[in-house]
């Protein structure tokens, strides 16, 4: 299998989706990851939240951030006015790859081949939800969504022309700002985050106008 699109019901729903991926084998991350940790929210949402994959503690729980990197998310979103009840949130991969540091397991980027592979999962995603907007979280999110050329760091909470939504952007992932350095770092780039959230909420509340 090179990809998950045999496994993709003919007539997704969210709930069809999650129980189809559960058994997902279409690349070897299956082998390490605990389970499938697919996206979650209602198919009502209006805003789609994409990572680029689980960590320790969502594969665990088996559901998207909810770790330490969810709740600075969570919080991020409360602060920009953004419902979190009508936020979508999930993963270009959906299994967690890791390797071993001592008792720890630490996060290893995906391939490009891993991320192809999970693909059609979140194309269908997107079907289901049609968001009105879908904004990446870290660059190998947003390299996936809108391809390779995008850059977070110069092209952060500006919007691209995209099939896949009215609205398509990016912004770091929430883990970037837990990694840095000081305190004073980690509150800067946790205001960026904040200020990029408020930038995409008006935006999107114009399209719903």
């Amino acid at each position: 299998m090179k990809d998950a699109s045999p496994l993709v019901p003919s007539r997704p729903t969210v709930k069809k989706l999650q129980v189809a991926a559960a058994g997902c084998q279409a690349c070897d991350l299956w082998k390490t990851g605990t389970q499938t940790v697919f996206g979650e929210g209602t198919q009502a949402s209006t805003v789609m939240f994409i990572g680029e994959q689980p960590g320790d503690r969502e594969d665990l729980a088996g559901r998207p951030f909810v770790g330490p990197a969810g709740a600075l998310l969570d919080r991020a979103l409360v602060e920009a006015g953004i419902d979190r009840t009508k936020v979508y949130v999930t993963n270009v991969v959906k299994h967690f790859k890791w390797e071993p540091r001592g008792k720890r397991r630490i996060h290893k980027k995906p391939n490009a081949a891993e991320i192809n592979a999970c693909r059609p999962w979140l194309e269908a995603e997107i079907q289901v939800i049609k968001p009105r907007a879908i904004v990446c979280l870290g660059s190998t999110a947003a390299q996936a969504v809108s391809g390779p050329k995008f850059r977070v760091s110069t092209q952060r909470a500006t919007f691209v022309k995209s099939p896949l939504a009215p609205l398509v952007t990016a912004t770091v992932h929430p883990s970037s700002i837990l990694r840095a350095p000081t305190d004073e770092a980690r509150h800067v780039e946790y205001a960026k985050l904040v200020d990029d959230l408020r930038r995409i909420k008006r935006a999107i509340d114009e399209v719903g106008t």
